[in-house]
């Protein structure tokens, strides 16, 4: 072999030896054995859970969504005569090129609601302790719908496409293949104001409801951290 033949057949054995490398090996899970249907609590205060098919969801029987997502719930909360919040969670246990949560400026168009508004937000998830996401407010000819959200991939937070690809990157790069959430949360109301408070309100109450491991999966380990020490100082 010359040395040109030699000098390319071993770039192409340090290509496929990066390649090897950077293949992710392991699988990252925060769900664990977690049945979310059985986790969320259908009452918890004041709230109780009501029955509804009015919930924009991202996945259809026969869709890509209904591949990604392993678990989901929709419900819709009642709290007296005026507070009304509607709820979705949607978990997927592999994050990968072809299999990626679906956002809500990507699904709530394919149900013929245009978003106009969508801003980067701080999202209190109990006292002192936020997480980065986004409002958004989603209309059609029958109603207005006010949507707080956001997503975690392994152990990240991001806020838009760009940073959900990243996310995945970095844990292909690590070797891991992460699992991922979309936690949203929305009120039909004709007050912006009012409406985002209502979302903030269950959020808090939500957090404060649900187990550690719930709130593992939701938000990850360090902000899950956070809220417990901010529920025992409360208490």
């Amino acid at each position: 072999m010359d040395r040109r033949g030699f000098l390319i057949g071993a770039g192409c054995l340090a290509a496929a030896a990066g390649a090897t490398t950077m293949r992710p090996r392991e699988r990252m899970s925060l769900m664990g054995k977690l049945k979310l249907e059985d986790a969320i609590p259908q009452q918890f205060a004041g709230w109780s859970k009501y029955d509804t098919n009015q919930i924009v969801t991202p996945e259809g029987e026969n869709s890509l969504a209904k591949q990604l997502y392993s678990q989901s719930v929709g419900r819709l909360y009642v709290r007296g005569q005026d507070e009304f919040a509607m709820m979705l969670i949607a978990y997927g246990d592999t994050q990968s090129d072809t299999l990626q949560l679906h956002r809500p400026e990507v699904c709530y168009p394919a149900f013929g609601m245009e978003i106009i508004k969508n801003d980067l937000a701080t999202i209190p998830v109990a006292r002192g302790v936020d997480v980065p996401g986004r409002d958004l407010t989603a209309i059609n000819a029958e109603r207005q719908e006010f949507i707080t959200y956001w997503t975690r991939i392994g152990q990240s937070l991001p806020t838009n496409g760009s940073e959900q690809r990243e996310a995945k990157l970095a844990s292909e790069f690590s070797g891991v293949i992460p699992d991922g959430v979309l936690v949203r949360f929305s009120t039909v109301a004709e007050d912006p104001k009012q409406a985002f408070a209502t979302n903030r309100r269950f959020i808090g109450d939500l957090m404060a409801a649900v187990s550690p491991a719930v709130r593992r999966v939701l938000v990850g380990d360090a902000p899950m951290a956070a809220i417990g020490r901010a529920l025992a100082a409360k208490a």
